[in-house]
């Protein structure tokens, strides 16, 4: 099948806007000769002839009265796609987003994302969705706009990432717990028991190899698909939970916090998105002020 020669749809929109050869031509800038070999070309692609001769004129047949609107139409439209990106009106902008965040995160950063979202574009709705695994499936499939978590290596090497900020462990117990009154030494903490937090319900997490590499080995009780699951349970029994600092700091009101006593590297927190998104302007200013809320915080 032979690809059609969609140029020709500008030179018969402006053939039928013009009913001459001469003045479509002046307005597209050719010949009119280089015209008239167009509408034949027009005339043999369409099986019409289009535009026929009328006294001194030429007038539209019926399927050019028809084609007309429609050609008019697929013209502007296509200008339309290949015109630059207008400035983006945040107070006149309606679309919804979906973000999948890990376990915290709404909680920490939500209300100040929400409120600087709502203020700079009202017409915008967050629909934020739990984050069972790092799968970049939905990023790709376009059911998630955005995604918070660690870069893992899960992860689809064309997800565009930008880091957010550092985060550590730390250890969770109730008010009048033991470890809320004394020192806390290795030895203590892991004599414990423990409350393990995994979306794969793996048996040990980075305390345990830190532990063991110490000699020593903790107890975990139960485990937990998400840091708001420890931290309740925490609250309610004599369990320890081990969770990130600055994603659960206002989960761990009326809790007890403390260091842990041995080291754990860092965890940055990222925020993900498909490339196709980079430069959709909308979705550049929903990164920025996820990006400025999470400073800020």
């Amino acid at each position: 099948m032979t690809t059609p020669d969609l140029n020709l749809l500008i030179t018969l929109d402006v053939l039928l806007a013009e009913g001459s050869v001469a003045r479509a031509a002046q307005r597209l800038r050719l010949s009119p000769s280089a015209m008239s070999r167009a509408l034949a070309r027009l005339r043999e692609t369409t099986g019409d002839p289009l535009l026929v001769r009328a006294g001194r004129g030429l007038v539209p047949t019926p399927r050019a009265l028809e084609l007309r609107g429609h050609v008019s139409r697929l013209v502007q439209d296509a200008a339309a796609v290949l015109r630059p990106a207008e400035q983006l009106d945040l107070k006149q902008l309606v679309r919804t987003f979906t973000l999948r965040t890990s376990d915290g995160f709404v909680e920490n950063f939500g209300p100040s994302l929400i409120a600087r979202v709502g203020e700079q574009a009202p017409g915008v709705r967050l629909h934020f969705v739990q984050k069972p695994s790092k799968d970049s499936a939905a990023l790709r499939d376009g059911s998630v706009d955005l995604e918070t978590g660690v870069v893992g290596g899960t992860t689809s090497p064309e997800v565009r990432t930008r880091a957010l900020f550092e985060d550590r462990f730390i250890g969770v117990v109730r008010m009048g717990h033991s470890l809320s009154q004394d020192e806390i030494s290795a030895s203590l903490y892991a004599a414990g028991r423990h409350i393990l937090v995994s979306r794969r319900g793996l048996g040990k997490g980075p305390m345990d190899q830190a532990l063991d590499a110490l000699g020593l080995q903790r107890e975990i009780v139960t485990v937990v698909g998400g840091f708001s699951a420890a931290l309740a349970l925490a609250r309610a029994s004599d369990l320890i939970a081990t969770v990130p600092a600055r994603h659960t700091r206002n989960l761990r009101t009326s809790l007890h916090s403390f260091e842990l006593p041995f080291e754990l590297p860092p965890i940055t927190i990222s925020m993900l998105w498909h490339p196709r998104m980079d430069a959709d302007s909308a979705h550049r200013w929903l990164r920025e002020c996820v990006r400025e809320v999470c400073a800020q915080s």
